[in-house]
């Protein structure tokens, strides 16, 4: 047909690619023309903005410092503020006085030693020398002793003899350890003897003391221990002093 494109018409129109369509082509341009719009209002309301809003300074900055270099010259409000403070001075605590007490001590009473009691020493009666009784070998023989006269009696300890007060005798006594500083010394310790076999306390006498005072304390404790079957006189036990010799 007359009015039917020829093949190569069809291949020359389909190199030259598809046409856009009217009505897409008019809503592209309805498009860009709002978004022009849009941006020159955009514009002017900051112009605006920018020209009508009152003008003035930034507001200082609580941080920053007042000073030459910031022309304040009045402190900058903030949240910070130095406060000098001082505490008042007050008044020293005295402690309250010590008290005193006056104590009234007796003077203690002035007591005097005991003194060491007085004993009297009762020195054995010596019969006459020139009258007695003898007992020889003879029971029966009876005589008047003659002066310086050697008799032959046995030296009994009867009531009516030479002792007659019989004295102390000793039971329990134990002598210290001698002193080997003391060596060759001679002591002589003097006990009372009561009428039980005690020794009578604070009785001891040394004569003579030895040079050691430790060991004449030592000796007059020991003594003061001793145990003796009391002297007597007679039937009765009585009382006596009892000597006794150490020799170192």
């Amino acid at each position: 047909m007359a009015g039917e494109p020829t093949s190569g018409q069809r291949d020359e129109g389909d190199e030259s690619g598809p046409r856009e369509r009217p009505g897409l082509r008019a809503r592209r341009v309805r498009e860009r023309r709002v978004w022009i719009q849009a941006g020159l209002a955009s514009l002017v309301l900051h112009l605006l903005v920018v020209l009508l809003w009152p003008s003035g300074g930034l507001p200082d900055s609580p941080f920053s410092a007042a000073g030459a270099r910031e022309m304040d010259e009045d402190p900058a409000d903030g949240m910070m503020r130095a406060v000098a403070m001082s505490a008042a001075p007050t008044d020293p605590i005295q402690p309250p006085p010590v008290p005193t007490f006056e104590l009234d001590v007796p003077e203690p009473p002035e007591t005097e030693p005991d003194a060491t009691p007085e004993i009297s020493l009762e020195e054995p009666e010596v019969p006459d020398p020139a009258g007695g009784s003898t007992v020889g070998s003879d029971d029966e023989d009876q005589a008047t002793g003659l002066p310086g006269a050697t008799g032959a009696g046995d030296a009994g300890t009867g009531d009516e003899g030479l002792t007659r007060l019989i004295p102390p005798t000793p039971r329990g006594m134990i002598i210290p350890p001698t002193n080997r500083g003391l060596r060759g010394t001679q002591v002589e310790v003097w006990v009372f003897v009561d009428d039980a076999g005690r020794v009578v306390p604070d009785s001891t006498r040394l004569e003579p003391p030895t040079s050691d005072r430790r060991f004449n304390d030592q000796l007059i404790r020991e003594a003061a221990q001793w145990l003796f079957q009391p002297a007597r006189r007679g039937s009765e036990t009585v009382a006596s002093w009892f000597p006794y010799t150490i020799t170192m």
